[in-house]
């Protein structure tokens, strides 16, 4: 599992598209979310159910509220075969660092 800082992981998503996942819970993802994210929760389990529906294939960037569980998130995927998995951080970092935010 690879971690990203904000810098990189706004090069690599040129580089490589693909689909934000923001492991938070569904009241944490209400209250402000990079814009295109899905909401997948790690602590409700929801996350655990759907990761592995998911295309092993494609890339995937992960983040939390802290970078916790994010990283805890992407190491299941890498685990479970996926190819691009990373965890870029914290929602607040990613927002600092001018991720565009939807509420």
């Amino acid at each position: 599992m690879i971690r990203l800082a904000p810098g990189e992981f706004r090069e690599k998503l040129i580089e490589a598209p693909g689909t934000i996942l923001d492991v938070r819970t569904p009241a944490e993802y209400e209250g402000g979310h990079l814009e295109g994210s899905t909401n997948l929760d790690f602590l409700g389990g929801v996350f655990g159910q759907e990761f592995e529906n998911l295309d092993k294939n494609q890339t995937y960037y992960l983040y939390c509220g802290s970078g916790n569980r994010s990283g805890k998130s992407a190491q299941l995927m890498v685990d479970a075969g996926f190819t691009a998995a990373y965890n870029v951080g914290g929602f607040q970092e990613l927002a600092s660092a001018g991720f565009p935010v939807d509420y």
